[in-house]
């Protein structure tokens, strides 16, 4: 089973068993935002945890061994179509600079990893609309001069 259809077999269950991603992280131990990265194929799990994801949404062996290889990071499109990651991207051509400018005044030259990261997504409730609170916290990495 690739990583596509391990994608698709877990998508299926959690919709089919209701299962929120909560339901499906908890018994693995971490966070539900890295396991639903791991379930969508961008990340990997550890056995015991890749079991049981696989056990939580009633799936075999397959899912599991699925879960625990190593990601091959693509992206199908240069710039995204579902409106939610779209203004993601839009946020990111609109204030990225800003961003690298401001963690450069702060930090110095380098750069804010993506693999010593956290992430959490919380609903914030606000009686003008709920508000979307997402925190985003990775290691500081300078730049080397050689």
């Amino acid at each position: 089973m690739n990583k596509a259809e391990m994608k698709g077999a877990i998508l299926q269950a959690k919709f089919e068993k209701g299962l929120k991603w909560s339901d499906i992280a908890t018994p693995a131990g971490m966070s539900d935002e890295f396991v639903c990265s791991a379930c969508l194929g961008m990340n990997h799990l550890e056995k015991p945890q890749a079991d049981a994801v696989a056990k939580a949404l009633g799936l075999d062996g397959e899912v599991s061994a699925a879960l625990q290889r190593f990601p091959t990071k693509t992206w199908d499109h240069p710039i995204p179509t579902d409106p939610l990651i779209y203004r993601w991207y839009e946020m990111l051509n609109v204030y990225g600079e800003t961003i690298k400018e401001m963690i450069n005044e702060k930090f110095g030259d380098g750069i804010m990893s993506a693999i010593d990261f956290t992430m959490n997504i919380d609903k914030q409730e606000d009686p003008k609309g709920d508000r979307v609170l997402v925190t985003i916290s990775g290691k500081f990495l300078p730049y080397k001069s050689w």
